[in-house]
């Protein structure tokens, strides 16, 4: 399929320039005309675009693209690098961010409501107007350590939980990647708990005096939910090939 039409359909997809960014969304490097196979991944870097090449793809789709406002537009270090990687290979580079977490069917946040099996689900946490995060309420409640088994379970990892808040859980704020600041919006909205990728060292002791639970499931492992979504439906309504090229971060 031409690259112009996939790019084409992920920008309606996900109404791609509707929130305002730190850098471009949608096609940032432009590779060959036809694309069998895309590649999908949370973060441009060589380790993904090398992996990329290794296994055969046309293009690569992430979440966390490569130019960003507060970079430096000089070409030299890795920014040579990974633009040697794709221009060599004419490999394109595709990027979605707040818009891919926002998205109300396959943004992170909409995906990891659903595998946390929450019911009543609203969107949640304001970003320049928009409410890119979900929240909702557990049916029935869970017990603190039912939480974090479920948590571990589907994130794959060892959350960072500061269980602070009522037992059972009855309701959660999810916003995926490095939401700390809006920890307080949860706590205006007096849910039991709130679910973010990383913690900085005032939450605690927010956490504490507030009786508020802070679960931090890791920025990387909250966020490759959007894209591995993306992939399945190019494969479904495209008939594209796609490969999920998983490179952790502990972060």
């Amino acid at each position: 399929m031409h690259r112009d039409r996939v790019v084409g359909f992920l920008d309606d997809l996900l109404d791609a320039g509707s929130i305002p960014d730190y850098g471009p969304q949608g096609l940032q490097i432009e590779g060959k005309d036809d694309v069998r196979k895309v590649a999908v991944g949370v973060s441009a870097s060589v380790e993904l675009f090398r992996r990329a090449v290794e296994a055969g793809a046309d293009m690569i789709l992430c979440h966390h693209g490569m130019f960003w406002d507060s970079e430096s537009r000089v070409v030299k270090g890795r920014l040579k690098q990974r633009l040697r990687l794709l221009i060599e290979h004419e490999i394109s580079l595709v990027g979605y961010h707040l818009v891919l977490d926002a998205h109300d069917e396959h943004g992170n946040n909409a995906v990891i409501a659903r595998e946390l099996g929450l019911v009543d689900v609203e969107p949640f946490g304001e970003y320049r107007g928009t409410l890119i995060g979900r929240k909702g309420r557990f049916d029935p409640p869970l017990p603190l350590r039912d939480l974090e088994s479920r948590v571990r379970e589907v994130f794959g990892g060892e959350p960072l939980i500061y269980g602070f808040g009522p037992e059972p859980v009855r309701t959660i704020g999810v916003i995926s990647g490095g939401a700390v600041d809006q920890f307080l919006g949860a706590i205006e909205q007096k849910l039991d708990a709130y679910l973010t990728g990383e913690v900085k060292e005032f939450v605690q002791e927010v956490a504490r005096e507030e009786r508020v639970t802070y679960v931090s499931a890791g920025h990387y492992r909250t966020e490759t939910f959007g894209v591995r979504a993306l992939a399945e439906r190019l494969e479904r309504e495209l008939g594209i090939e796609t490969v999920f090229i998983d490179v952790p971060n502990r972060v």
